[in-house]
């Protein structure tokens, strides 16, 4: 019985090796410029893809503000990547999204104590359903309105320090978005509802890229929407309790690690000579096309002119 036992368990780590790393190719690391004098802001820096792209920016010497929603965990996770890299140049700031008085309050703190701004990396994002203090839609607002906000706050700055990028980790999941300008940040309704707003926040996501670079030509600050692969991030906390046994094996399987997903979007944080790409979608094998809603011009501009309306601006 024991023998048999013990051939079962071979057989299934057998299978799980093969499968773990038979089907996903492991990214070669890639050669990083040298970024110190330059300045990162990476939202939602303390976990995940932020927290992975934050640590190799300052491997890199950049200085990196970790704009995050915990104190606890900001500091934490600044306290660790300044161990890591010997950097000590990697500070928290209280960053919440989900309140645009906090992302104004953000704003004018950065601008007054930090001189410099070269990368913007909108990462921090939410699949939850639920509403803000302001009225909208939770993952809406988090992945897309708040980072609008944002980015219009600190653009003068980007300018005045370019060439500077911008760079929002959007999704393939884009595909299933639907926008209608008249009812942005207004949660949808169905059975799905929570995922059918994570899909149109992330639509939102690669729609602002592209208008941000239409209305940036000109100003040497570039900017690209990431999809960064199917990462195992803590995303998953907010699926329903009949779908985690089915996604957590899944993830652990066939997800790419945080610091693979972080990849694609520090190569359009710091890879030389993108700057004609501005505005386009990218991802773990380079420029791709977005699904169509994500080419269409005259929804972003109407998304922009809403967004603008939504935030006050």
């Amino acid at each position: 019985g024991m023998g048999w036992a013990l051939l079962a368990v071979g057989l299934l780590m057998a299978v799980y090796t093969l499968l773990r790393y038979g089907l996903r190719t492991t990214p070669r690391p890639r050669a990083r410029p040298d970024l110190r004098g330059r300045t990162a802001i990476v939202t939602g820096g303390s976990s995940g893809i932020g927290a992975a792209a934050a640590l190799e920016l300052a491997r890199c010497g950049a200085r990196v503000i970790l704009a995050t929603r915990s104190a606890r965990r900001g500091e934490a996770a600044a306290s660790r990547i300044r161990r890591e890299t010997g950097n000590n140049q990697v500070q928290f700031m209280h960053l919440d999204l989900a309140s645009l008085r906090s992302v104004r309050a953000f704003a004018s703190t950065f601008l007054r104590q930090e001189p410099q701004l070269h990368l913007l990396i909108n990462n921090a994002g939410v699949s939850a359903g639920g509403t803000t203090e302001d009225g909208f839609s939770l993952p809406f607002q988090v992945n897309h309105l708040g980072h609008f906000l944002l980015t219009q706050l600190l653009l003068e700055r980007l300018r005045s320090c370019a060439p500077s990028r911008v760079v929002i980790v959007a999704s393939s999941a884009h595909c299933a978005g639907r926008l209608r300008p008249e009812s942005l940040g207004r949660p949808p309704s169905g059975l799905f509802s929570a995922f059918q707003d994570y899909c149109d926040s992330k639509l939102a996501n690669v729609l602002h890229a592209r208008e941000l670079a239409t209305r940036e030509q000109g100003t040497q600050v570039t900017c690209y929407a990431v999809h960064p692969g199917f990462v195992n991030t803590s995303l998953f906390r907010h699926a329903p309790l009949w779908l985690k046994p089915l996604l957590l094996p899944l993830a652990w399987l066939l997800f790419l690690d945080a610091s693979e997903g972080a990849q694609v979007v520090l190569d359009c944080a710091t890879q030389d000579g993108l700057e004609p790409l501005s505005g386009r979608y990218f991802t773990d094998c380079g420029p791709r096309l977005p699904w169509p809603a994500g080419r269409d011009d005259r929804l972003a501009r109407a998304l922009w002119e809403g967004s603008e309306r939504l935030v006050g601006l």
